[in-house]
């Protein structure tokens, strides 16, 4: 028992030097004091989410109280192999020993030549044989701005549309030549707009319109790459192949990292890599005057494409694609068979390990003033089944543009016994919410390890 103890005094003194907040009654309650003074309202994810982590592994976080958590939300999609994988780990630690520069504006180096080699390996051979590779800044918008500048360059127009968030109808590309798009703009899965996968008829279509018409189709993988959806990249679900890939989130392996991969007759060879490694001669494109748009002093950074080639591999050998679409079909199902159980609970949607679950106001009554304890609205709803899920030792994410889809977003190395206790704690903070809305008592969790 004393030896327990100290383990656990050992872990939270630890905590408080981690965070910065030695002298503090406890390092939770120093960190989440402090940080609302030192940082903007838009800090979204601590509002909805007081943990000061400290440490983690996989699917764990640890909190500086001490408590484990089940990491559910994985870096909005970005850690691919969970928290420190020990691949990850060590191909960063190879970079810091080598004694490489850590930062070199986009020069070739070893480095980047593997992750290249890498990437390409992962690509089917209708873009990877004629492939360029613009790296930017690592801001998500930063590859979407490379992307659109490109296609407007190969082009000459300026128009860039993109596909309806809900995937329910074709977008316009006009009915003459002058009105043709630079660019179509489409999210295998309209993820942050509340889980919307494309129906792979519809990006066929899409495709095959796109072709046609000679309008570049540009496909957004920022969220969806890299085995996520149960393919290594979500268009091979629909047998397409894009003109131009946007990719950022767990290309870099839980570390900073954004690039586009384009058609090499798309643009011209300044700042690109092709696919025998070499700098591109001029294409199609407008000559670009220094850096691309969107290019940023960031991009290329070493520790991150190293972390980001360890990473590709690491899916690609041990067919974690496979497995993402073997777990996330009994996972969909699983969420299926609650929202039969329970009224608040409305559409499931998803693909492979990248879900989301709506709630809804199934009676739509209005809440009178003695009844402000109860969570009415879909949103109000969907942030108390979040605020319960943490309560039971589960972190999972609120998205959509009404703030009422719980997603769960849990990394590629998630065991079947994992999701399972992922599932049982959601399914006991939706129990809880749905008594709350009926005006009953929330339940009590009980004490969860992971």
């Amino acid at each position: 028992m004393r030896a327990a103890t100290r383990a656990r005094t050992a872990w939270v003194r630890t905590g408080r030097e981690a965070a910065g907040q030695a002298g503090a009654s406890t390092a939770t309650e120093g960190a989440s004091r402090r940080q609302p003074g030192r940082e903007p309202a838009a800090r979204t994810y601590p509002r909805a989410l007081p943990v000061v982590p400290v440490r983690a592994r996989g699917l764990t976080i640890e909190g500086a109280d001490g408590r484990r958590y089940l990491d559910c939300v994985s870096g909005a999609g970005t850690l691919a192999l969970g928290h420190n994988h020990p691949v990850v780990l060590e191909a960063i630690r190879a970079v810091l020993d080598s004694g490489a520069p850590l930062h070199v504006m986009g020069l070739t180096t070893p480095v980047e030549n593997a992750f290249v080699t890498e990437l390409l390996r992962t690509l089917p051979p209708g873009l990877a044989d004629h492939a360029r590779v613009r790296f930017c800044g690592p801001a998500g918008t930063d590859p979407v701005t490379t992307a659109t500048a490109l296609v407007r360059a190969a082009t000459g127009r300026t128009r860039v549309v993109a596909a309806a968030e809900d995937h329910a109808s074709l977008p316009d590309l006009g009915e003459s030549a002058q009105q043709l798009p630079a660019g179509l703009l489409l999210d295998p899965v309209r993820s942050e707009a509340g889980v919307f996968p494309a129906p792979d008829a519809l990006v066929r279509r899409l495709r095959a319109r796109t072709a046609e018409r000679a309008v570049p189709l540009i496909v957004d993988e920022t969220g969806t790459g890299v085995g996520r959806t149960g393919a290594f990249w979500a268009f091979e679900h629909s047998g397409v192949t894009p003109d131009v890939l946007v990719l950022a989130k767990a290309i870099g392996g839980s570390l900073p990292l954004a690039a586009v991969v384009h058609r090499d007759d798309l643009g011209d060879g300044g700042g690109v890599h092709t696919a025998d490694g070499t700098d591109g001669a001029e294409g199609f494109g407008r000559p670009c005057a220094g850096a691309p748009p969107g290019a940023g002093a960031f991009r290329g950074n070493q520790l991150a494409l190293a972390a980001g080639a360890a990473t590709l591999a690491h899916v690609r050998e041990h067919r974690l694609a496979e497995h993402a679409a073997e777990l996330g079909g009994r996972t969909l199902t699983r969420l299926r068979a609650l929202a039969e159980e329970f009224a608040c609970l409305g559409d499931v949607r998803g693909r492979g390990l990248l879900a989301g679950i709506e709630l809804v106001a199934p009676d739509g009554a209005p809440v009178g003033p003695a009844d402000r304890a109860r969570p009415a609205s879909p949103a109000e709803l969907a942030a108390a089944v979040r605020q319960e899920c943490l309560r039971r030792g589960l972190i999972v994410d609120v998205t959509g543009p009404h703030a009422n889809v719980v997603r769960l977003l849990p990394p590629l190395i998630v065991t079947e016994e994992q999701m399972s206790a992922v599932l049982d704690r959601l399914a006991d903070a939706v129990q809880a919410v749905d008594r709350r809305r009926d005006g009953g008592a929330a339940a009590s969790p009980g004490e969860h390890t992971p």
